[in-house]
């Protein structure tokens, strides 16, 4: 053996080729690529509760309004909670909402709808991916105060 030469390299049977590992890494990243759209999709669900739950306060104010004065024309956004203040719901975004609402009323028929903050809103922002409006109408008419519109819960255009 001549004293100058390198060791040969034994293969053993237990070590993985780079080849292997990086065939595992890829599969890794692209498992956690998908999991991650998921959660981001569920966390939003759950973002819109907030909006689902304000927006049912507001339908029930309007449908009191409704009983109250037999239409629903001339009903104030203050009647309905609806403003700019820490304790009302808000009609802009602020840092302590994921949403901001407004109503659309007529004698008979309310748009109440729940709008995806951009910026200005509780962290983080909607991008574009999420950017949508959650609506629910309804007809209040003498005879039947609530008639859903069909399919209910929208999105807005």
């Amino acid at each position: 053996m001549n004293r100058h030469s390198a060791p040969a390299l034994k293969s053993s049977p237990r070590s993985f080729t780079l080849l292997e590992l990086i065939v595992v890494i890829v599969i890794l990243g692209i498992l956690a690529t998908l999991g991650y759209t998921q959660y981001t999709k569920v966390v939003e669900k759950g973002r819109q509760a907030e909006a689902r739950v304000n927006l049912g306060a507001v339908r029930q104010s309007l449908i009191a309004y409704k009983l109250t004065n037999n239409t629903l024309t001339g009903i104030s956004s203050a009647y309905v909670n609806l403003g700019t203040g820490a304790d009302e719901i808000p009609s802009a975004c602020r840092a302590t909402h994921y949403f901001y609402y407004k109503i659309a009323t007529n004698s008979d028929y309310a748009d109440i709808c729940a709008c995806r903050c951009t910026s200005g809103g509780r962290a983080p922002q909607g991008t574009d991916m999420y950017n949508q409006s959650l609506c629910r109408g309804f007809v209040a008419s003498a005879t039947q105060v609530e008639t859903e519109v069909p399919h209910g819960w929208y999105l807005c255009p």
